[in-house]
């Protein structure tokens, strides 16, 4: 008993004495902490802010988005639904965007080939993606007038090569009728590309025509 009553003593006179030694460690560690904090977000954000750190973050969503329009024009191709996808570059397609309905939605296989199902009230028109992200849909595009194209080639052929001789922009088609999918750039059209082929040469027309990391994206740069 004489001991516990000792201990109690010890301690009753310790805390008075060594109660503001804890406050102000804990005060320092907290305060220590918080600059800490702060430090490592500045380092976050200037870090995010590097040229070369944008560089492979646009990079990586390039090749997303490509590997989206694929896997929804090999689908759309399965079930011969007919669709107009075109991808904004350097030139602005910001005309035709308010000529349709704006989403600017995150942009995923999936809600292309719901938008292009026939019962959709966007399936008219084309879809634009700027950026890596669903624009608009149901947008209008200018009828080619070039005299030279095969009778065979059909309205929404028409519609991507017109816009595609306007502009820098890309654009893939899919065939209603017989589910064949084409690629139109500069008024000039490629017929019956397989999957392979198509990721291919989106590749090749986005990632390696990509400008330096200090350089502007080769999605989309300069909206006029």
């Amino acid at each position: 008993m004489v001991s516990i009553i000792e201990l109690l003593t010890q301690f009753s006179s310790w805390v008075p004495t060594n109660w503001w030694y804890l406050i102000d460690i804990v005060v320092v560690m907290f305060i220590f902490y918080k600059l800490l904090k702060f430090l490592v977000r500045r380092m976050v954000i200037r870090f995010g802010r590097a040229p070369f750190f944008r560089y492979i973050t646009r990079t990586t969503g390039a090749q997303e988005t490509i590997e989206e329009i694929v896997v929804a024009t090999t689908l759309l191709s399965d079930s011969h639904r007919g669709a107009i996808m075109a991808v904004e570059r350097d030139v602005g397609l910001r005309g035709y965007i308010e000529s349709g309905i704006r989403l600017d939605a995150a942009l995923t296989y999936d809600l292309l080939v719901t938008i292009f199902q026939s019962g959709s009230p966007l399936h008219d028109g084309a879809v634009i993606i700027r950026e890596g992200r669903l624009a608009a849909a149901a947008c209008f595009l200018p009828l080619t007038v070039n005299p030279g194209l095969g009778r065979d080639l059909g309205t929404r052929h028409r519609a991507a090569i017109g816009l595609t001789e306007e502009n820098d922009a890309i654009a893939v088609i899919v065939s209603e009728e017989t589910g064949q999918v084409s690629l139109a750039l500069e008024g000039r059209i490629e017929r019956d590309l397989s999957a392979d082929k198509l990721r291919a040469r989106l590749k090749t027309l986005v990632l390696t025509r990509r400008e330096s990391p200090s350089r502007k994206s080769s999605w989309r740069v300069n909206e006029l």
